[in-house]
């Protein structure tokens, strides 16, 4: 693989598709870029300023922006200011604790802690489908 030349269906100037782009985009099933850094830039603050108010987490495509690959951020969602949190005790420790969405009575509520082991346990798949 080389570095390809490319022309920005925007404004016409050519940019320099390089290997490492090329690769990344391969990976992921991405279409080569149409634009130029510059002009995906520019498109995605106008994109970012006509949004309405939201914060959209940070999950943008900072592919090609001229930084370095996925350096969009996580957390956010909408705007709407400090998580509700809910007591709860945990089902598996016993401890006191906080959870963002109300326990119910049905279902085991674990601490941080206990969330965490429990799902690192857990296998990440199963192969019998």
């Amino acid at each position: 693989m080389s570095e390809q030349t490319l022309t920005c269906r925007d404004c016409g100037m050519q940019f320099t598709f390089t290997e490492g782009e090329q690769a990344f985009y391969s990976e992921r099933g991405f279409s080569p870029p149409t634009r130029c850094p510059q002009c995906r830039q520019r498109r995605k603050a106008e994109r970012n300023s006509n949004a309405g108010g939201y914060d959209s987490g940070g999950y943008g495509n900072n592919y090609g922006s001229g930084d370095s690959y996925g350096s969009g951020g996580g957390g956010g969602g909408y705007s709407s200011g400090p998580r509700q949190l809910y007591p709860a005790i945990c089902s598996n420790c016993g401890r006191e604790t906080e959870v963002p969405f109300q326990p119910r009575t049905d279902k085991p509520v674990y601490c941080r802690e206990c969330f965490q082991t429990m799902r690192s346990s857990q296998p990440r798949y199963s192969s019998d489908y």
